[in-house]
């Protein structure tokens, strides 16, 4: 879209298409070739364990004497789009066993405060399950 032979400067061009000028001359690096050879070593294990996350992959590297953190491990797999398999909380399922207790304001009439009381139940996602 922007010509460096027509009439118009480069900056009125950039300004007239809202582009910034450095987006003109950035030119995109690829990965290094260490962190190929670790997009392969992880694509390798991933396909024995899709179970595993940034962390488990990490020791895994560690173990074999890679020298390669967590977080360049969780970007890498970010950018191969790696996602692992794991097992959600099942927190919809009822139990066989526990009794199922009626609603008891069905058919109440509520007209003045501190009549019916309330408490909520939520599931706040922590690092190893849910609180």
């Amino acid at each position: 879209m922007v010509s460096r032979d027509h009439r118009l400067s480069l900056r009125k061009q950039c300004e007239l298409l809202q582009l910034s000028r450095s987006r003109l001359y950035y030119q995109p690096v690829g990965e290094s070739a260490e962190n190929l050879r670790f997009m392969e070593i992880i694509d390798k294990q991933f396909l024995e364990t899709p179970w595993y996350g940034s962390r488990q992959m990490a020791r895994y590297m560690k173990r074999n004497n890679h020298q390669c953190g967590r977080h360049r491990v969780r970007r890498l797999m970010r950018l191969m789009r790696l996602v692992p398999i794991y097992q959600e909380p099942n927190t919809s399922k009822k139990h066989p066993q526990h009794k199922i207790w009626p609603y008891l304001l069905r058919n109440m009439v509520i007209d003045r405060p501190n009549q019916v009381w309330c408490a909520d139940i939520t599931y706040i996602p922590m690092r190893r399950g849910f609180l």
